[in-house]
């Protein structure tokens, strides 16, 4: 996986994030993703796209709202990880070392949720 430039399309990335989607998997995803070619390579892998579908759209594919609402903690997490000025500046030139401090944020944040129920 590659890293992409902080101002680029969501739309853009999908073929390098989705490659990895296996059978069976749900795939939660906002509007920026309802693409007919994402939801073809979805089918094709045997997964199940649940996206919204877009205002413009002229046939609605199915959608459910209640598995919709799982993806609100994707973004309470991303939400907690911008907090940390590093990764929300995007200060690392490399993207191993960008990828790290992903990580050890994300073990921090798991820390914490571990420690205030222990």
């Amino acid at each position: 996986m590659k890293l992409s430039a902080g101002q680029s399309h969501d739309g853009q990335a999908a073929d390098d994030l989705l490659d990895h989607v296996g059978a069976g998997t749900i795939v939660l995803a906002d509007k920026a993703y309802d693409a007919d070619r994402i939801r073809a390579s979805l089918r094709e892998t045997g997964a199940f796209a649940n996206i919204p579908p877009k205002a413009n759209r002229r046939s609605k594919p199915y959608f459910s709202t209640w598995l919709y609402r799982e993806r609100n903690l994707i973004e309470r997490f991303f939400s907690k990880l911008k907090h940390f000025r590093r990764i929300a500046a995007r200060y690392d030139k490399l993207a191993e070392n960008f990828l790290a401090m992903v990580q050890l944020a994300s073990m921090r944040l798991w820390l914490r949720v571990y420690e205030s129920t222990a």
